[in-house]
């Protein structure tokens, strides 16, 4: 029976692990392409405003950002899910105070719950290898 729980931990961990390396790490590189959406458009207006540089150039920082999380969820997955967590739930908070995009805050929130759920998970993931 342990042997069963085991293998069950680890294949929802490797999932969750995989999904959160892929994901961010995907997102950002389309935020070089906008090939997925035209990320600029969920720039919450008063945030732009304050912006030292275009809107386009902020969308390719965060990529850059997302895709050292989802490098960082696989070398380092209890950490990088933190940080993936962390990070979607302030996207979420910026959608929200933006007044628009309700549906993909609550996703992200959702995904946040996902990569915390991760992160502590793989605690015991990686005890049982």
């Amino acid at each position: 029976m342990v042997t069963s729980n085991t293998s069950t931990l680890r294949t929802v961990f490797n999932l969750l692990k995989f999904t959160y390396v892929i994901v961010p790490i995907a997102a950002g590189l389309d935020k070089f392409t906008n090939i997925l959406t035209h990320w600029e458009d969920y720039l919450n207006p008063s945030l732009e405003t304050m912006l030292p540089f275009s809107p386009h150039i902020f969308m390719m920082v965060v990529g850059v950002i997302e895709i050292i999380a989802g490098v960082l969820v696989l070398v380092k997955p209890q950490i990088g899910g933190l940080i993936v967590a962390a990070w979607l739930t302030l996207i979420a908070i910026t959608l929200i105070t933006g007044g628009h995009y309700f549906d993909v805050a609550v996703r992200d929130l959702a995904m946040a719950i996902g990569a915390f759920s991760m992160s502590r998970l793989s605690a015991f993931a990686v005890k049982s290898y």
